[in-house]
């Protein structure tokens, strides 16, 4: 068995270590990103109205805590699996092979999702285009870049989650020079009158802000993979606490900052009825072509969504591999040091999300974004319950004063955190198309647990689970 305070190394065939911290912090705002904001945010809005800039904020702070409960393992233990290996090591084996496995469902039923979302914005052009032939040429372009060096991978994400960072920016920018200074609205303010017009901050009460949480926690999901890119980072010490606190500040400012500027500059029950709120801000101020503009940032939102969730699941699958709890062929590199096996798995996936476009264009997306749920909260449930036994391991070995990157608040935080994670699930099953997911989910982990019995899988020998890190 593994000795937990020991600290990991990485194995024989070590990952590249050649992202660096703009790489890092780009890679967690683009898994965090994608359409959650551009696709999803009307839903949400609809269903708690101008309170869902509350909703934001409250999962944003949650958010916030999780992500320094990783870190905090993270530069301590930089290793290729993050969460998934942390949890093997703190909470049990099996823990461990559920997230491994459960990676792929919830990149699979993602990647549904945001390739339904990318065939309906590319319908914008030619409304009669297959969704699903626009999903399967998306498909092979994520391909191309996942076989790339990680540096080269670490770069084209850069890029893409810079084009819809801007677009937020501006969106933030513009909308509240209209808001305070009339700018593209005659030069006559709009003022914040509607967020209080229409029924007031809470129009569907306590209850639609409640139900309203769980299409937040979607909009959020992905942040966990900037631990999962540690194992490809360099000076990790410095560039993960780094990473952290500028990805959670710009992502709570970009969500919080757009979804106000949405709820103040339009009615809340009217969001949505005539096109992209980005598109309609654009348009006001006299940007040519803004519907298509914006069109654009909506595909390179979803292309980076996806390329950081493959990116995410063949390490994490990779890490499965070095413990033993998949084939041992899974682990193997090319000349780029890019564990192609697992990437050839996660590709497999993918086509499942093409597949599920032809079978039902329609429905694919809020289908499958509640299934992605599941697999977030248990991403970040696993991520909480780790540190709390990490940092109770760090005190009984009188570690705990060497910690570089404490998360604040502890335990409080954590339990805060976990509680909230917990209502969530709780929350779903109130909504009929979130149950969904609540009933895959027990089906999911019995047929997880028979499959891990059966194998009878045991745990490498600490020496050949753990990495060697590249100083």
């Amino acid at each position: 068995m593994i000795d937990k305070n020991e600290k990991p190394t990485l194995e024989h065939e070590s990952l590249s270590r050649s992202l660096k911290n703009r790489h890092i912090q780009m890679i967690a705002i683009g898994g965090a990103i994608g359409v959650g904001l551009f696709y999803g945010a009307t839903g949400a809005i609809q269903s708690a109205g101008p309170s869902i800039i509350f909703a934001y904020l409250a999962v944003g702070i949650v958010i916030y805590f999780i992500m320094r409960a990783l870190g905090e393992m993270t530069v301590e233990e930089p290793i290729s699996g993050s969460y998934v290996t942390y949890a093997s090591r703190y909470i049990s084996p099996f823990t461990g092979y559920y997230l491994g496995w459960t990676a792929l469902l919830t990149m699979a039923a993602g990647s549904a999702a945001e390739y339904a979302a990318i065939g309906h914005y590319i319908q914008f052009w030619v409304p009669d285009f297959p969704v699903w032939v626009s999903a399967f040429f998306v498909l092979c372009l994520v391909i191309l870049i996942n076989t790339l060096s990680v540096k080269a991978y670490g770069e084209i994400e850069f890029w893409l989650s810079l084009i819809k960072v801007i677009a937020i920016i501006g969106m933030i920018i513009l909308g509240g020079a209209m808001l305070l200074f009339g700018i593209g609205n005659g030069g006559q303010a709009v003022g914040f009158d509607n967020l209080t017009n229409n029924g007031g901050l809470f129009p569907l009460g306590v209850k639609g802000w409640i139900l309203s949480l769980v299409l937040v926690a979607f909009a959020f999901g992905g942040v966990e993979i900037v631990g999962v890119a540690a194992a490809e980072a360099g000076n990790v010490k410095k560039t993960i606490p780094q990473a952290i606190n500028g990805v959670f500040w710009r992502i709570l400012i970009f969500y919080v900052g757009a979804i106000t500027i949405m709820v103040s500059l339009f009615d809340w029950s009217g969001i949505g009825e005539h096109g992209s709120p980005f598109v309609t801000v654009f348009e006001k101020i006299g940007i040519p072509g803004a519907a298509s503009v914006i069109n654009l940032v909506i595909i390179a939102a979803a292309i980076s969504a996806l390329n950081s969730g493959i990116y995410s699941a063949t390490r994490v699958l990779y890490s499965l591999s070095l413990q033993g709890k998949a084939p041992s062929i899974i682990s193997k590199l090319n000349k780029n040091k890019v564990p192609f096996i697992s990437l050839l798995i996660v590709i497999a996936t993918q086509l499942f999300g093409v597949l599920m476009n032809y079978i039902m264009p329609a429905s694919a997306f809020e289908i499958f974004s509640t299934i992605v749920v599941v697999g977030l909260i248990s991403n970040w449930l696993s991520i909480l319950f780790s540190q709390l036994k990490f940092r109770k391991a760090k005190i009984n070995s009188g570690e705990v004063e060497n910690l570089l990157y404490k998360m604040p608040f502890w335990p409080y935080s954590s339990y805060f955190a976990i509680a909230f994670m917990l209502s969530i699930i709780v929350i779903m099953a109130f909504m009929p198309y979130t149950r969904v997911a609540l009933y895959v989910a027990p089906v999911w982990i019995c047929i997880l647990f028979i499959s891990y019995k059966i194998s009878g899988i045991k745990i490498k020998e600490t020496e050949n689970v753990q990495e060697k890190l590249v100083p």
